[in-house]
């Protein structure tokens, strides 16, 4: 049914219920509607083709996601481009997915010139919030009524109807095919673990390009107000949280430890938030727990990729809490396998492994994708033996909780022992004086790798690098433990928020002939 008619579910039975807010103002369900379905029939008054590719290149706000709304309602493929992306990212992925509209927001009309100027198949720009030379006015548009069009095109379960582009942090980004299908499952298995108890309130922080999208669109279908802030500050979403009595948070971990570190977190109500969602990378259990502590019994996890949208595995708001020592451990884990989605461990010869056993991780179903765009060799190699492949090793125990030790390509050999980065990670976190951390293999004459860890320290913390090496190694042994560590002002970090782990490797591999 494709995200349009989550939309139109939640416009049907809400109409008045504030739909949209932002700096610029609030918008009911029915004017999203009717702004919506003007924009779609300008598209379609063009004899514009099912399968044209449109990206959206905007920051966080209301007209981004209209646009989103309006591709897929007239029946179009919606290709996102993310605006903290560096330019020529951009650049491969409009050209990989043959994108000929372009809306874009005026604030990047520089950037959008260049897109036009480097993928000569863009035919069509659209400005969305004004007019701008050599392109068409999106607000004359809206308000032109007489080529609204009432309803969404009818689409069939296997279309396709948007292109998502991978993260790119081990490589350059393949474009994911989502079908229509691929959205109603993604729907069933996120309503299937959340239940809305009043109106929701959804707090958009990360680039709706991404899952802070997914989330909208998902508690659209319950009519619920998404309040989009243009990016991360953490007094600005403590603030919105009490103004607008959110229901429903996302943040990437990295985000989340830094709410934590702000000064005025333990004094604000949080008595409105059900459910604060985290996923996208692994959470230290330490800072989980403080979570717990600071927002109440409202944490959930998910867990997916781009490929299998955001809803492979949950873990629960219920497995957070009651937490005698073996309960406890779930928190290390990322839940267990939504409704409609099987999750297994898999070997490098195909079989399915027993409860305990490492491998890579591999789910099936209708929640994963079509493939991936114009490059059947790398969808024959994700979808080997029948499954999607995903990339990271990890196993299920024998209750189904499955448990990600860490990405297969970020394994560290040194002396021959397997060592996953994210376990050590995860003691690293654990120490009070660190915010935030990245361990890498490092070049070394002696043990080919050696195990380092990158941190960057809470403000007005200190630690030394022998306290932190010995703290590891009670924990984990002197094989497992850091060889060294370094502390850095920052972190670096992907367009989405994610830990950049990439660039942290490439600072201490870049002068060296070979790269392990």
């Amino acid at each position: 049914m494709a995200a349009t008619q989550l939309f139109a579910r939640g416009a049907l039975l809400y109409p008045d219920r504030p739909c949209l807010q932002d700096g610029t103002g609030t918008r009911s369900y029915r004017e999203v509607r009717d702004r919506v379905a003007r924009i779609a029939g300008q598209l379609n008054a063009g004899d514009l083709p099912t399968s044209e590719k449109c990206a959206v290149y905007a920051p966080n706000d209301n007209l981004a996601l209209e646009c989103l709304l309006a591709i897929q309602w007239a029946g179009a493929v919606y290709v996102p481009l993310n605006p903290r992306n560096l330019i020529d990212d951009n650049v491969a992925v409009t050209g990989n997915c043959e994108v000929t509209t372009l809306f874009f927001h005026s604030s990047l009309a520089a950037e959008a010139a260049h897109l036009r100027e480097q993928c000569p198949l863009i035919t069509r720009m659209v400005c969305m919030d004004g007019p701008h030379p050599g392109a068409i006015d999106m607000q004359a548009w809206l308000a032109d009524g007489t080529r609204e069009r009432p309803l969404p095109i009818a689409v069939q379960p296997d279309e396709v109807v948007a292109i998502y582009s991978t993260g790119g942090t081990t490589g350059k980004p393949k474009g994911v095919m989502l079908t229509s299908l691929n959205w109603d499952i993604a729907a069933a298995n996120f309503h299937a673990s959340t239940k809305c108890d009043k109106p929701p309130v959804f707090l958009a922080v990360s680039p709706i390009t991404h899952a802070a999208g997914t989330f909208s669109l998902m508690l659209m279908s319950e009519g619920s107000k998404t309040v989009v802030l243009p990016g991360f500050d953490a007094t600005a979403i403590l603030d919105a949280i009490e103004r607008e009595r959110v229901t429903h948070l996302y943040l990437p971990p990295t985000a989340i430890y830094m709410l934590l570190d702000h000064p005025g977190v333990r004094e604000r109500d949080y008595s409105s938030l059900e459910y604060f969602m985290y996923t996208s990378a692994p959470m230290s259990v330490a800072k989980l727990e403080e979570c717990l502590q600071v927002f109440g019994p409202v944490m959930i996890q998910f867990w997916g990729q781009t490929e299998a949208p955001s809803f492979c595995t949950v873990l629960s708001r219920e497995d957070h809490l009651d937490l005698d020592d073996e309960r406890r451990k779930r928190l290390e884990s990322c839940g267990r396998p939504t409704l409609l989605t099987p999750v297994a461990a898999m070997d490098d010869q195909g079989r399915l492994l027993p409860p305990g056993t490492k491998g890579e991780l591999v789910v099936r179903g209708p929640l994963v994708m079509a493939g991936y765009y114009r490059n059947p060799e790398a969808t024959a190699e994700a979808s080997s033996h029948g499954w999607h492949h995903t990339g990271d090793i990890g196993y299920l125990d024998q209750e189904g909780y499955v448990f990600i030790v860490d990405r297969k390509k970020d394994m560290i050999i040194t002396g021959g022992y397997n060592v996953y980065p994210r376990e050590v990670e995860a003691v690293l976190l654990a120490h009070p004086a660190v915010k935030e951390c990245a361990v890498v293999g490092v070049p070394d004459p002696k043990w080919g790798e050696a195990v380092k860890g990158v941190i960057e320290l809470r403000e007005g913390a200190s630690a030394t690098d022998t306290e932190l090496i010995d703290y590891c190694k009670a924990s984990l042994g002197s094989i497992k433990a850091p060889k060294s560590i370094e502390a850095w002002p920052e972190l670096p970090r992907t367009s989405v928020g994610k830990l950049d782990k990439k660039q942290v490797r490439q600072q201490f591999w870049q002068d060296l002939p070979r790269v392990i």
